[in-house]
C-alpha cells in the first residue's frame, strides 16, 4: 500500500517530450499522478507544428514543466541538476529518427542519438539518477536472419547512419550501467502508428495523401511488409520498463505484420477514397522486413499489445478527419 502511494510521487524527466511516443508517455505519466519534466528543442527534423500541437495539450496540465533544450548541449548536464528535483527516472525519448534521411545527414543523428544519450547518461551519473531508458531501433536487426527478430540476433552490420547512432546509444548505456550501476532498460521500437504521428512515417503519409488526392509515393512493389503497433501500446510497454531490470534490451512494437499493398488497401477502405498509387524504386537503406519477436517483453514485463491494427488504423483516420483543417497542410517529406 504505501510503495504504491510513494509510486504516485514520482517526478520523472522525459526527454523528447514534444515527439510521438514522447508526449504520450508523458500523457500516461500524468494521468498516473506523477510529474514530468519535459525537454525538447522542437527540432525542424520533421514539419514542426505537429510537435507544437502536441506540446500545447501537454502545457494544459499543472504537472508538466516545460525546457526547451538540446540534448546534444553538455551544458545541459549542470543545468538540470541545479534545477530539477530529485527525479526517479531519466526517460530519453529525444533523438533523430528516420532511416533514409540518415544517409543525408548522418552528422545530427550521431550528435543526438549517440552524444545527447552520452549526456543523458553522465546527468544520471552526477546526480545519482538510478533508471535510464533509451528507446533504440529495430533498424539494427539489418537483413541479417530472418524475422520475426529476438533480442539476441546480430547487431553489428547496420545498415545507415541511424541504425548506427543508435548502437553507438547501447553500448553507452552499457558502460554506465557498468560503471555506476545505472539500471538501464533499451527498447528497440519498431514501427509505430496512431493519431499525431510523425508525417514522415507510412501511416500520417499515405492518411494524408489518400484523404487529399494526392498521389501515394510507395518505394518498393508494396510487397515489403512491416510490423505495426499503436502508439498507446509502445506508450505503456515503455512504462512497464521503469521497473529494476539491471540491464535488458527488449523489442517493443511490430507485432502485427502487414504487406503495404495490404495496408494501403485497409487505408481506403477506411477513408473512402481510392489511392492513385506511383510505384517508385526501393531504397537501399530500407529492410524488406521487419516483425519483432516481442516473447521477451511479454516474459519480463507482462506486456501483451491491446490495440489491434485496424482499430488503431481507424483511430488514425479519425484523429485525421477531426485535425484535416491544419493536418492536410502537415509536410510529409
Amino acid at each position: 500500500e504505501l510503495e504504491g502511494c510513494k509510486a504516485l510521487m514520482s517526478a520523472y524527466l522525459l526527454t523528447g517530450a514534444a515527439g510521438f511516443i514522447g508526449a504520450r508517455l508523458a500523457e500516461f505519466l500524468l494521468q498516473d499522478g506523477h510529474e514530468v519534466f519535459g525537454v525538447d528543442n522542437l527540432s525542424q527534423a520533421y514539419d514542426v507544428r505537429m510537435k507544437e500541437y502536441r506540446l500545447t495539450r501537454l502545457q494544459q496540465k499543472p504537472d508538466f514543466h516545460f525546457l526547451r533544450k538540446d540534448i546534444t548541449d553538455k551544458a545541459l548536464i549542470a543545468q538540470l541538476q541545479a534545477e530539477l528535483p530529485p527525479v526517479e527516472a531519466v526517460i530519453n525519448l529525444a533523438a533523430i529518427v528516420g532511416v533514409r534521411a540518415s544517409t543525408k545527414d548522418p552528422w545530427s543523428y550521431l550528435y543526438t542519438n549517440t552524444l545527447g544519450t552520452l549526456n543523458m547518461l553522465e546527468f544520471c551519473a552526477r546526480a545519482g539518477v538510478k533508471k535510464f531508458i533509451l528507446p533504440s531501433t529495430h533498424s539494427l536487426y539489418g537483413n541479417e536472419g530472418k524475422p520475426p527478430h529476438a533480442e539476441t540476433a546480430p547487431t553489428d552490420h547496420p545498415l545507415a547512419p541511424y541504425a548506427a547512432s543508435k548502437k553507438g546509444a547501447e553500448a553507452l548505456c552499457h558502460a554506465y550501467h557498468y560503471l555506476y550501476g545505472i539500471d538501464v532498460t533499451i527498447f528497440r521500437y519498431f514501427t509505430v502508428y496512431g493519431p499525431a504521428a510523425r508525417p514522415d512515417m507510412v501511416m500520417f503519409r499515405f492518411t494524408q495523401w489518400i484523404s487529399e488526392g494526392q498521389p501515394v509515393r510507395l518505394n518498393g512493389d508494396g510487397e515489403q511488409s512491416r510490423g505495426f503497433t499503436y502508439v498507446d501500446d509502445i506508450a505503456r510497454g515503455t512504462i512497464l520498463g521503469l521497473k529494476p531490470m539491471g540491464f535488458e534490451i527488449i523489442n517493443l512494437g511490430g507485432h502485427e505484420s502487414i504487406r503495404i499493398n495490404e495496408l494501403i488497401c485497409m487505408l481506403e477502405e477506411l477513408i473512402g477514397k481510392k489511392a492513385q498509387v506511383e510505384y517508385l524504386p526501393r531504397h537501399k537503406a530500407d529492410m524488406l522486413s521487419n516483425w519483432a519477436n516481442v516473447e521477451k517483453a511479454g516474459r519480463l514485463l507482462g506486456w501483451e499489445p491491446q490495440v489491434s491494427l485496424r482499430d488503431g488504423v481507424a483511430r488514425l483516420v479519425d484523429w485525421y478527419n477531426q485535425e484535416r483543417s491544419w493536418a492536410k497542410d502537415i509536410q510529409t517529406v
